[in-house]
């Protein structure tokens, strides 16, 4: 195949090695091409549809193999992909139907019937069965257009919301191959490794390193719809050599192995393990290698920039931090003027290079303030050692809360709790936990005559988010703490939460 396109380069790998699987699930093995006969065949069928190029197509589904085939299918003739995260509901679902302007929703048939009531009936919609296997293709298949340009948008990645409503992340095929290519050379991955993949496919973790990265070297990737200890084990037993999570993954991990030793001597034969979306407690770190001798390779990185730092695969891991620039990424510590500051001085990380986002979908104004300069201003404190490498220190907003993995938006969850009628006004914060990274605290005044209880509050959360955004510690108070101007101050509650096993380091 001559590569001459970024869709080009990730297709390469699958013709490599002919009968090899490239994608393994619990209902099919794929080698490269049966992954391309199930592409063929879903890019007949959106073809069929005559949409125009450019044409958004939203995704609800969790992991198997025809995400991955549909997603190629939908690079194949043109269109943009936009996952969503299938946990998912109500308003959440609706916004980025609406807001990317989804000319189709291709839904698993196991989450169509509780989550799309709310969504526009004309919708066109596809229903996904990834148990079975789709029928022939027609006879004359509709003509397939032409695949992806590097300089179109492959992806609108919706974020978090951490700062007001979720927006879609534009993303080219050019940016992520070149990106994830660039760090996965960099971790050393060839086509005779195999990743054990856990992570859910919505996000750049699992979706843009996980599978683009596995894709890229013709690698085998061991694809789960959901996360399980024991299952991660067992793919390390048979041919894993790469697992990837975050800290609440590994987290579980330990717990498992405290309870099964002999698979810590499994989990030694792997040859990398990364964790990513949160920071990585060194206690964690440190207890992980103890028992499985292996070093857990940290990296920093957003929706908007890709990934930009990661600690080495031949050199020091060092704890707490991520490490250094990926190639084709720079990066600078600045002021609140925008001033570079010393190492070892707090600053914003700020990035810049070829593999940053577009821009946000139909929101000019907030790209715009994005930038300075050519820089994107992440939003994220940092502080350099002397010899370079960087460390995460935290957000510039107490409103984001990173909670298993997830980057949670605390003024979202305060709207929903504001709607119940025992509830007067909230404040939601994040609580350093030992296993959550951070747990999802709420402070509320009641409504005269009511007595809010967790127990009602919770559920009623996650009648309307997604369930990890449900507080798991509540205080009722008389009055929130507030500064002259009426704002809450947010860091006088956290003492209202706090106990006596949260880590402090």
């Amino acid at each position: 195949m001559t590569v001459t396109t970024a869709f080009d380069r990730l297709c390469a790998g699958l013709g490599r090695h002919p009968g090899r699987p490239v994608l393994v699930t619990d209902a099919v093995t794929l080698d490269g091409g049966g992954l391309l006969r199930k592409t063929d065949a879903w890019a007949a069928r959106l073809a069929a549809r005559d949409l125009p190029r450019g044409s958004r197509i939203a995704v609800l589904a969790r992991g198997h193999a025809d995400v991955v085939a549909l997603m190629l299918a939908i690079y194949r003739l043109g269109l943009v992909y936009v996952p969503i995260n299938p946990r998912y509901r109500g308003a959440e679902l609706q916004h980025v139907v609406e807001d990317c302007g989804a000319s189709m929703l291709l839904c698993d048939q196991a989450l169509a019937d509780d989550r799309l009531g709310m969504l526009d009936p004309g919708l066109p919609r596809f229903g996904i069965d990834p148990g079975s296997a789709l029928p022939s293709l027609p006879d004359a298949a509709p003509a397939v257009a032409s695949a992806l340009r590097d300089d179109e948008t492959a992806i609108l990645v919706y974020t978090s919301g951490t700062t007001g409503r979720s927006k879609g992340v534009k993303l080219s095929l050019h940016a992520i191959v070149g990106n994830i290519g660039a760090l996965t050379e960099l971790w050393g991955w060839t086509a005779d490794d195999v990743l054990s993949l856990a992570l859910p496919l919505f996000h750049v973790h699992g979706l843009c390193i996980g599978v683009h990265g596995g894709l890229l070297h013709g690698m085998c990737i061991r694809l789960h719809a959901r996360f399980d200890p024991a299952a991660i084990v067992t793919d390390f037993a048979q041919d894993a050599t790469i697992f990837m999570g975050v800290p609440t993954m590994y987290g579980r991990m330990l717990e498992h192995l405290q309870a099964q030793p002999p698979a810590a001597a499994v989990l030694a034969r792997g040859r990398l393990f990364t964790a990513g979306s949160a920071a990585l407690r060194p206690a964690v770190l440190e207890h992980w290698e103890q028992l499985t001798g292996q070093r857990i390779l940290e990296r920093y990185g957003m929706s908007e920039t890709l990934i930009t730092l990661s600690n080495p695969r031949d050199g020091e891991r060092r704890p707490g931090a991520v490490g250094h620039p990926v190639p084709g990424c720079e990066v600078q510590v600045v002021d609140d003027a925008g001033h570079p500051v010393a190492p070892g001085e707090i600053g914003e990380l700020w990035v810049r290079g070829p593999y940053l986002m577009q821009g946000y979908w139909n929101r000019p104004q907030d790209t715009a303030a994005a930038f300075c300069r050519g820089w994107f201003k992440t939003g994220d404190v940092v502080r350099s050692d002397p010899d370079g490498y960087l460390r995460i220190v935290g957000r510039r907003s107490v409103d984001v809360i990173k909670s298993g993995g997830f980057k949670i938006a605390a003024p979202q969850i305060e709207e929903v709790l504001r709607q119940h009628p025992s509830v007067r006004d909230a404040a939601v914060v994040g609580v350093p936990d030992a296993r959550w990274g951070e747990r999802i605290a709420a402070a509320v005044e009641a409504n005269p005559g009511h007595v809010p209880t967790l127990d009602v509050l919770g559920p009623w959360v996650a009648e309307h988010l997604a369930d990890y955004k449900k507080p798991r510690q509540m205080e009722v108070v008389d009055t929130l703490p507030r500064n002259a101007l009426g704002k809450i101050q947010k860091p006088r509650l956290l003492p209202l939460f706090q106990r006596p096993d949260d880590p402090r380091d």
